[in-house]
Formats: C-alpha cells, structure tokens, sequence
C-alpha cells in the first residue's frame, strides 16, 4: 500500500458490502432505540463489562455548584419573536442575534443558574439523565447537567479553517474512513465523537503532514477509546488496519507529540449526549431518534459544523429529524418540545444554519464516496433511516429549514 495516508482496498474495510453482511451489533449503551429503551440490559459478556461501573463517576468527575456565577443561556424558541421572560438577558428585544458560539458572559444578578429555568425542566432532566443511565445518584444530576453546559465551551473552534495543505474533502475522507473502523472495532459511539473531536483539535495545534495523517486519526481514536472503552486494541492491531503502513514505534510516538499538543486534555461533552437528552424530554418516538442520530453523525464530516456547539448540534439534528418524520401533535407531545427546546443555546439563525448543513450533508449522503455513515444508518438495527425517501428530495427537505 502506498504511503499515502488512506487505506484503499482493504477488505475488512470495504463498505460495498451489503450492510447486513458487514455490520456486526453495537454494543454501546448509547445505541439503544430510544428514551423508552434505554435502560433495558443488553446481552453482552458481563466479564468485559464489569469495568464499567465505576465509569460515570470517572467520566462525571467535576461538578459544577448550582451557586455559581457561570453565565449559562438557555432560551431558543422556534418564533424568534417569542422569547421567555428571564431566559435569555443583555440582548435586543430579549433574544439572540449572533449565529454562533453564543455563551455571553456577565449575566448580573443571577446567583444560580437554577434561576434561569422552571423546576419542571429540572425535573425533566434529572429524570432524563437518570434513564439515560449517565448517573447513579439523582441528587447530582442537576448539578451534572449544568456541567455538561459549561464545559461544552471548552476548546471550541472560532473558524472552520483549516492548515493550507489540508483540505475539507481530505478531512472528510479521514473521518469516513475512522468511522469504519469504529464500526469494525464495536466502539461506544461516543468514542467515535471524541476521536474526531481529537482530530480536529490536533489539526489545528500541532504540526502534521499529509503523510501521516492516517496516522493521526488512528492516534485520536485510540486515545477515545482509552478514556471511553473498557478493553482496548492492540497495536498492532490497529497498525494491521493500516494495512501496515505505520509501525507500532511510529504510532506511539504519534500518540505523544498528541498529547502533548493537547495538553493532556482530552475531556469533551460530545452531542450525542445532548441529543439524547433532548430526545427523552421531548418524548420522541424511536425512528426520530435514530434518524436525529443519523444526522448528527453526518456532521462529522462536514467541516463548517465544528464551530457550533454540541447542544446547537444536538438541537439541531433533532428538530430536523422532527420535520423530515412528522408526528401526530398531541398538547402532551408540543408541551414535551417546548420544554426540551428551552435548552437550546443559540439563535433561531444558527439553527436554520445548521439544519441547512445537515439537510444538504442528507440528500447527498448516497452519491459521495464518503458513505460509511450512510450504510451504517441502513440496516435494519438503525429503522434504515437514511434511506427514507424524505431524504432524497433535495428541494422538499431544504424547504422545510426555510
């Protein structure tokens, strides 16, 4: 194989393959239907999963205090003319204009963040983490959520641009091919989301050539997968998916210069926990959800996508997936939305800016070469979401973000 940094013909990786012939069962727990499913056990080796019970007090570790002076705005609504009373404070007219990355600080007066929402929305998201089984004691899940809400600011991205000998097909080529591998290695998904957030990290801190930029997407996925899973591969192993281009000398001295350009640092609140939340509070069916999931992974591979945060990503993806399968509307049902709408960061704009990127990443996910995202949402386990026929009308689909 050359040394040109992508794997080309190998089998193991070869994404003509039927779907149902290549895609072996996730084993995560973030692949379960739905809220209503999420807490149902699933048939794995329990001597493998044994480590896990001490994960979410590793991975929840920092609390923030509910008496804080954090400025965490919480108030999207779907009319930008309608804005809650005390949702959002310090703009025109009560709502939001600027488009992205949207956390103003300096919210006078405010000693909790408690006081910026209702006791029912904290009592929808304590009882959402709860079956979403992200915590094991209630009493911290307010203060857990408000967490995941600051620290989601950390190591954003101001632009979308990237290093001048890297382009957006290049990267969104790396990341389809990262996205197999997670599939050939039955990673949690949310190993996938940190990989990738590595990755665009390590692009733009430290000095990489085109050359060995294979290695360094399999660098940031082995690095997910040791603070996510609890077996990890071996070296050589993951040198053997390279079809052997790299040594194992080679990929671990890759892993060093990474950490060490990232700091050691390798905390992320990815989106997928964001759209589940949503999810659960909103009371969505099974089929929205995977078909929000489907979304949220192709934007992954759109590279405008990274300066926008995973709640707006999240909210996003879900209210997408809301249009393309409409449901009944039931009051319970539009009550349920509105709450879990409420915790949408951003403007009515970013939003729309976002569903467009999504809606075109849709209708064209079928044509590009960079489709592993795509046949993996078509098997039967995902509800074959991406190959509903409301994605394919380009005109149609972009209509309903208008």
């Amino acid at each position: 194989m050359a040394r040109t940094g992508f794997c080309g013909s190998k089998p193991l990786l070869d994404l003509h393959k039927k779907a149902d012939e290549r895609r072996a069962p996730l084993r995560a727990w973030a692949n379960a239907c739905g809220p209503k499913d999420r807490w149902e056990p699933v048939e794995v080796d329990e001597s493998r999963m044994a480590p896990v019970i001490m994960e979410p007090e590793r991975r929840w570790d920092r609390r923030l205090s509910a008496q804080t002076n954090e400025d965490i705005i919480m108030g999207f609504h779907e009319d930008s003319q309608t804005c809650s009373a005390g949702s959002v404070i310090g703009t025109k007219d009560g709502c939001l204009e600027e488009p992205v990355l949207l956390y103003p600080h300096g919210l006078q007066g405010l000693h909790s963040l408690q006081a910026l929402v209702p006791s029912l929305l904290r009592h929808e998201v304590e009882t959402a983490l709860e079956k979403l089984d992200l915590i094991w004691d209630r009493t911290f899940a307010w203060d857990m959520f408000l967490d995941m809400m600051r620290t989601q600011t950390q190591n954003s991205f101001p632009n979308a641009d990237l290093p001048w000998h890297f382009t957006d097909a290049t990267q969104a080529t790396l990341v389809d091919w990262l996205i197999q591998v997670h599939e050939v290695m039955h990673f949690q998904e949310e190993t996938l989301y940190l990989a990738i957030h590595l990755l665009n990290r390590s692009l733009r801190q430290i000095k990489v050539t085109t050359v060995n930029l294979q290695l360094l997407g399999m660098v940031c996925l082995f690095l997910a997968a040791k603070k996510e899973e609890c077996v990890l591969p071996e070296v050589s192993g993951l040198c053997h998916l390279m079809d052997h281009t790299y040594t194992k000398h080679q990929l671990l001295r890759m892993e060093r210069k990474v950490f060490c350009g990232l700091k050691f640092d390798l905390s992320y609140c990815p989106p997928l926990h964001f759209l589940l939340l949503l999810a659960s509070i909103a009371r969505c069916s099974a089929k929205v959800v995977w078909m929000a999931r489907y979304l949220l992974e192709l934007s992954l591979l759109e590279s405008q996508c990274v300066v926008f945060l995973p709640v707006q990503l999240a909210g996003a993806a879900l209210c997408l997936a809301r249009q393309v399968l409409p449901e009944p509307p039931t009051p319970e049902g539009e009550a349920a939305w509105c709450l879990a709408s409420s915790i949408h960061v951003g403007s009515e704009t970013a939003l729309l800016r976002i569903m467009h990127i999504l809606a075109n990443a849709a209708t064209k996910a079928h044509t590009r070469e960079t489709c592993a995202t795509f046949i993996k949402f078509s098997s039967p386990e995902t509800m074959h979401v991406s190959i509903h026929p409301g994605l394919k009308n380009p005109s149609g689909l972009l209509g309903l973000c208008t």
